[in-house]
């Protein structure tokens, strides 16, 4: 086996353009492509994601609403890279768009997005 690096991360998500913004607006993602059903609808938005993609796929059902440390196996949250140096500016741009820092440790910045996927912006294994 030959692995090659990163291709895509999907997420299921309820509101594709909710997610969608928040994800581009906050987080910086460039949408790359839309994906429709045969009548037209949206089903996926694919954001662009370093050397892969970020692909949120319409579901039906409720976000679980599970606590942020959760004993359930399975993903547990996207980690993100940012600069050591950039900490104080990634902080404040969350603020402004009100994404509240739910963890933090001294190289990674918690947060949720709007149906409580964890995302992680981290600048490990610098200081910050």
């Amino acid at each position: 086996m030959d692995i090659r690096g990163f291709h895509h991360l999907a997420i299921q998500v309820r509101s594709l353009e909710r997610m969608a913004a928040f994800y581009s607006g906050v987080l910086g993602l460039p949408e790359l492509e839309r994906h429709l059903r045969p009548d037209g609808s949206v089903r996926s938005i694919w954001l662009s994601l370093c050397s892969g993609f970020l692909a949120l796929e319409e579901a039906t059902g409720e976000p679980t609403g599970e606590p942020f440390i959760s004993p359930r196996p399975g993903l547990h949250l996207l980690a993100l890279r940012i600069d050591a140096s950039d900490r104080a500016r990634v902080r404040d741009a969350l603020e402004r768009h009100g994404a509240a820092i739910i963890k933090e440790t001294g190289w990674t910045l918690y947060i949720q997005d709007p149906e409580g996927n964890r995302i992680g912006l981290s600048h490990h294994p610098t200081p910050g």
